[in-house]
Formats: structure tokens, sequence, C-alpha cells
């Protein structure tokens, strides 16, 4: 009688064995490589940012402290061209006419897109089409933007007039007048830029879970108190980095005063970035263009970083 051999089981690992780990050294280069080809991709982003951004950033820094003209050699003069600029009797127009903005702006441009997205959240129907409509100036290139609305608040047939005596109610000046010059032009690049608002806030109200609603109604909450305990404060983020983001472009305004009233009437629509371009391309100075420059960089980051600080720890208490 013959003895039987003895069977193993046969396992998963001696049908397909386990490969061993890669040596430490090998995972190193593949990470080292990995690495590589994404700075590799990046480079593009990074050459454009140093040539087109900070370049002339750090250029127009130097500049500013330079007597600067095309075709000459610069001649270093230190402050002379901050003391100039300071002593320009438009630098305190221009400065009174982009805060005064900067507040219009705030209290019309900043309001206006979220009641708009609260209303567009609301809706049941249709809701695509109101978008592509309330999107749709943003697609609109700035300048004929600003020459559509220049039409439209011209004082002798502009639809604006026309539309008022068809009302028989009194005309008038809207971008012509020293009083409502500033106010017309807040309204143009609040309806050119609140596209894209609207649609950051809508984004927002749509990640606000349903049950926090459906919890405040449970507790008897109307429409504005839902809106107050409820989506203020889950938007709260978005809202005030939105307001930082507007702040600073409203600082910059230029395209509306350019095309629009060309900074009258009477130096009213006047703002820092319209003066710093008629330093450069009008007055040829580009020394004082710069210093101008370098006065509202220092502002804006100063007020960025205060702003941010704030916030910052209005959070982290609340």
């Amino acid at each position: 009688m013959t003895k039987t051999a003895e069977r193993r089981p046969v396992t998963p690992a001696a049908v397909h064995p386990v490969p061993a780990p890669p040596p430490v050294g090998g995972r190193r280069r593949r990470r080292l490589a990995d690495q590589a080809r994404a700075y590799a991709f990046l480079l593009g982003g990074l050459v454009c940012f140093a040539l087109f951004s900070w370049y002339p950033a750090i250029r127009a820094v130097v500049i500013a402290f330079q007597k600067y003209t095309p075709g000459s050699d610069p001649e270093w003069v230190g402050t002379a061209n901050f003391t100039r600029v300071l002593h320009d009797p438009e630098f305190g127009a221009a400065w009174r006419n982009t805060l005064y903005f900067t507040l219009l702006a705030l209290l019309i441009g900043f309001a206006i897109p979220f009641l708009l997205a609260l209303v567009l959240n609301e809706l049941r129907h249709a809701k695509a089409f109101f978008r592509v409509v309330v999107y749709l100036p943003v697609m609109i290139p700035p300048v004929v933007s600003a020459l559509l609305w220049k039409w439209f608040y011209d004082p002798g047939a502009g639809l604006a007039n026309e539309a008022l005596r068809f009302l028989h109610l009194p005309t008038s000046n809207w971008s012509n007048g020293t009083d409502t010059a500033l106010v017309s032009l807040v309204v143009v690049a609040t309806w050119a830029n609140m596209g894209g608002t609207v649609l950051i806030y809508l984004a927002a109200l749509q990640s606000i879970p349903g049950e926090l609603y459906e919890a405040a109604e449970l507790d008897g909450a109307n429409l504005l108190q839902r809106v107050r305990h409820v989506t203020v404060p889950q938007t709260r983020f978005v809202i005030l980095m939105l307001m930082l983001l507007q702040i600073i472009a409203t600082m910059q305004v230029f395209t509306e005063p350019f095309v629009i009233t060309g900074g009258g009437p009477e130096n009213a629509t006047v703002t820092v970035l319209y003066l710093i371009y008629k330093y450069a391309f009008l007055y040829n100075d580009f020394g004082g263009a710069c210093a101008l420059s370098v006065m509202l960089l220092v502002l804006l980051g100063a007020f960025s970083a205060v702003y941010l600080q704030l916030t910052r720890t209005e959070g982290d208490s609340a």
C-alpha cells in the first residue's frame, strides 16, 4: 500500500506572488520626477506672471523715484515725484472722487447683486434664462458697454431723457452734471460687472443645506428672518471676500470716466487711475504716474491686510 503525499492548500500568494516593494531610492526618484513634471507645467504660468505682472510692478516702484521720459536716460530724483504729485490740484479731487465712487458702489453695487441672487435662487422656472440675462452685461466688452451708456445718458436725444419726456417728468444732465456724473458712472459699473457677483452669490446660496430653512420655518421665521439668521451667516465668508474684491476693483475704476465723461465735468469724475493715465500719456511724466501708482498700491495693500486681519479675528471669535 503506497503512502499518499500530503497535499497543501494553494494560496493566492502562491499563484500570484506579491512583488517586492521598490527600494527607497526608487520611490524618491519617482517622487522627484512627478514634482519636476508638475513644476514644468507651472513654468509657463510663472513666466507669464513674472514678465507681465511682477516685473512691471517692480519697474514701476523704481521709476517712481526717477525722472523718466521715453528716449532719455532715467535720473534718480528720490521723493521729488511724490512731492510734485501731492501738490497737484487734481490729486485731492482724484482721491475724493475715487473714495466717493467706492462708497456709492458699496451702497448700490453690493446690495443689488445679493438681492438678485436671492430672487434667482427662489425661482422655480426659467432659471437658466434669467441667469444668462443677468450675466449678459459681463460678456459685453467694457468699452462697448461704456459707449452704450454714453449714448443712453446723452442729454439731448439719449434714451434716458426720452423716457422721462415720454412720462412727462423733468430731464437730467446725467453724466454731464457735476452732481449726477459720478452717480451715473456707478450705475454703469454696477450694471456691467454684477453678473459674475450674482452667480457667485447664487452658488453660495445653493450650497446652504435645506434643513436649516426647514428648521427656521418650523420655528415660525418669516422670509426676512430666514435671510438674516440663515442666509447671511451661511454666506458670510463669500460676502466678506467679495466686498474686499469690490473695494479693490472700484478703487481702480478707469474705463467709465475715460470713455463717458473724460474726467469731467469740472474734474467731477477724475479718479486716481484716470489721473495716472493723464500723467503718463498726456503729461509724458512717467515718474509722477508711477509715484501715484505706488501710493495706490500701498493704500490698497495696507487696507487689504487690515481688512483680512479684522475679518479673520472676528471669525475666530465667532
